[in-house]
């Protein structure tokens, strides 16, 4: 599961199913040609993948998924696309689990390649993370990021961008335990 604010939003293969997941890439493939980018079929394929999975999933992973529609896909076919999808904005990356995500609003920053420089977008987000099944919830939570902007300019720091990856138990899991 993903959220915005604090509010649970389900994958886009969750219960809104094959529908969701077409809209979800349709909306890709739009805010791609809007930056001037191309969703190829291969990018398309891997962001699939992701928006698939029901955890963040790493790049290996993702390599052997494609290898069932693609038997000659290699690392460096994974890597790039993955590149790709996080210039455009389309996932993120959960640094502690060198894993990907669908980002909860990939394409409605109008943000990912700017004046010819690859940039990620930088609207503010928190990771969940639960240490015992592995579920991560996305947040975006404004009140995080400023606090996190005027600490940083306190110490004289002038913050570019924040991910904060919080580790802890699931709602879920704490309720089975």
């Amino acid at each position: 599961m993903r959220g915005t604010g604090g509010q649970q939003e389900p994958e886009a293969a969750g219960p809104e199913g094959a529908a969701g997941l077409e809209t979800a890439l349709a909306h890709a493939e739009a805010a791609c040609a809007a930056r001037g980018a191309q969703l190829t079929e291969l990018r398309r394929q891997v962001l699939r993948l992701v928006l698939e999975a029901e955890q963040p999933v790493g790049a290996y992973a993702l390599l052997d998924r494609l290898k069932a529609e693609r038997p000659g896909a290699a690392p460096p076919t994974v890597y790039r696309a993955l590149d790709f999808l996080l210039e455009q904005g389309l996932i993120h990356k959960v640094e502690r689990l060198n894993a990907f995500v669908g980002c909860a609003d990939a394409g409605q920053h109008g943000e990912g390649r700017v004046g010819g420089e690859h940039e990620h977008h930088h609207h503010p987000h928190q990771f969940l993370i639960c240490r015992v099944c592995g579920a991560t919830v996305e947040l975006t939570d404004r009140g995080v990021a400023e606090a996190i902007a005027a600490a940083a300019s306190r110490a004289g720091f002038t913050a570019v961008r924040a991910t904060v990856e919080i580790e802890g138990t699931c709602a879920r899991c704490a309720a089975a335990a």
